[in-house]
């Protein structure tokens, strides 16, 4: 009995301690996920303003909308906030790379846009 008394006080406080070190697990991995969750949809973000660059730059050289291909398709990357990084036009196949900065991570994507292969103007 004496042996069991004293091992009693030095265990004291021992549960809280574990729970606040799963708390304070659970905090970590939940910022954690959310931020990364985020960055997933930045990146579908950019995917998708690549695309509306290309396929503004394909309409301007196809003839569709007036300008210069290049400079629709920045405009449209700056109306989803990336920047073009690059944009090359060959006939009417418009090829385009935009970029955007998140938290000190460059997140970029490329998107081509244009006629079918088969179709006698491309």
């Amino acid at each position: 009995m004496r042996g069991s008394a004293e091992g009693r006080p030095a265990e004291r406080g021992a549960g809280s301690i574990l729970a606040l070190a799963v708390l304070a697990g659970t905090v970590l991995l939940t910022t954690l996920i959310v931020s990364i969750l985020g960055l997933l949809a930045v990146g579908r973000s950019v995917a998708n303003a690549a695309d509306a660059a290309a396929l503004a730059a394909a309409d301007t050289a196809s003839g569709a909308i007036a300008g210069y291909p290049c400079a629709a398709a920045d405009a449209a990357a700056t109306l989803n906030e990336t920047a073009v990084t690059h944009c090359t036009v060959t006939g009417l196949i418009a090829s385009v790379s935009v970029r955007r900065r998140v938290h000190g991570i460059d997140i970029s994507a490329s998107a081509r846009a244009g006629p079918p292969s088969g179709d006698p103007g491309g």
